[in-house]
Formats: structure tokens, C-alpha cells, sequence
């Protein structure tokens, strides 16, 4: 082969590379970013082209008691296509190894503060632990077994002040490490600041 065809070679393969990760069929892409940082909107434009879509709300619903969070969800869901699904829920492991359709899940920081709910943490339940290690470990292994196009949406935490509460500062401290473990496993990784995207490598 002359060197004309070795370096043509060489950019056809780069440019393939370059299709294969940044293409709008991901795989498992994970988008972080701060509160209103516009993270969602960018997320949903990158599954936007998918005829069938599966969106999996694990926040929690909303509710008369907190008018704030309400307008928040139902902001979310006016913007959503007539034809996604929306599933809520937070056994997000069980939605990931049952999908057949591409996901959205909006967004790992609200499952988080759910599930430390659910296992005993806001009150220091005996147990609670192991309770979060089982739950976090079983969703981890759904992720990294997940064979439909995924993007997850997360909160970057790490970036402000030190929480002054033993709650705040044990939700930043196990998100950062979530989506760290998330980031490992990912194709694909933005963090949205005001409204762009940065491309992770």
C-alpha cells in the first residue's frame, strides 16, 4: 500500500471512531450538569429522533403538599412527545434489564435521595448500609448490562460548597461516587454548563 492509502486508511478509521462514539446511537451516555444548568433539555434533544422511547421519571411524584416540585414536574412533562412512555419508578435496575426500547431516565440524583429514603438512611435505620450498597450495586450491573440505547441524566454535585448538614453532605458524597461508577461505564459523557455541552473524553 503507497502512503497515500495508508493515511487515507488511517483518517477513514479515525472518522468511523468518531461516529461510533459521538453518533446519535450512543449506546449508554451520561449528562451532568448543575441545578437548571439545562441538562434535561440536552438529554431529551439527544433521544428526540427515537420513534419509541421509554422515559423513566424515579423523582418523586408530584404532589399538592410542595406546589414548587409540582410545577417542576409538570414543566418536565409538557415538554415530553405524545408518543414516549413514561414509566415512574425507582427499581430502575428491573427497567433496565426488562428494555427493549431506547431510555431516558431523568435523573439519577432524585432516584438517589428516593432510594436513601427507601433504605433507611434519612433516619439512620439499622441496616441501611448494606441496604444502599445492595441497591446501588444492583443497578450498576443493570447499567453495564444494558444492551438498548440509554441517556442518563445526573447531578454534578462536586462543584459547590460543603453541605453543612450529615444529610447533605452523605447524598453529595454517594452521587459523586454513583456517577463516577456511571462515568466508568458510559460511551459517552457531557456536563451541560449554561446551557452547552462539553464533550467528556
Amino acid at each position: 500500500m503507497t502512503k497515500l492509502t495508508h493515511r487515507l486508511a488511517g483518517s477513514l478509521e479515525t472518522l468511523a471512531q468518531a461516529l461510533r462514539r459521538y453518533g446519535r446511537d450512543d449506546g449508554k451516555v451520561l449528562v451532568l450538569g448543575g441545578v437548571r444548568s439545562g441538562k434535561s433539555r440536552h438529554a431529551e434533544r439527544l433521544v428526540a429522533h427515537h420513534p419509541h422511547l421509554v422515559y423513566v421519571a424515579p423523582g418523586l411524584p408530584p404532589s399538592a403538599e410542595d406546589p414548587e416540585w409540582a410545577a417542576r414536574v409538570e414543566a418536565h412533562r409538557a415538554r415530553r412527545p405524545r408518543h414516549w412512555t413514561t414509566i415512574e419508578t425507582t427499581d430502575l435496575a428491573t427497567v433496565l434489564r426488562n428494555a427493549t426500547s431506547p431510555l431516558l431516565i431523568d435523573c439519577l440524583g432524585t432516584w438517589l435521595s428516593r432510594v436513601l429514603d427507601e433504605v433507611g438512611a434519612w433516619t439512620g435505620k439499622s441496616g441501611w448500609e448494606r441496604r444502599l450498597d445492595e441497591r446501588l450495586e444492583d443497578f450498576l450491573a443493570a447499567w453495564s448490562q444494558a444492551r438498548v440505547p440509554i441517556v442518563a441524566v445526573s447531578n454534578e454535585v462536586g462543584s459547590g460548597v460543603v453541605p453543612a448538614t450529615v444529610s447533605g453532605r452523605l447524598f453529595r458524597d454517594v452521587l459523586g461516587a454513583l456517577n463516577n461508577r456511571v462515568s466508568a461505564d458510559s460511551d459517552r459523557v457531557s456536563l451541560i454548563v449554561a446551557g452547552r455541552a462539553l464533550d467528556l473524553p
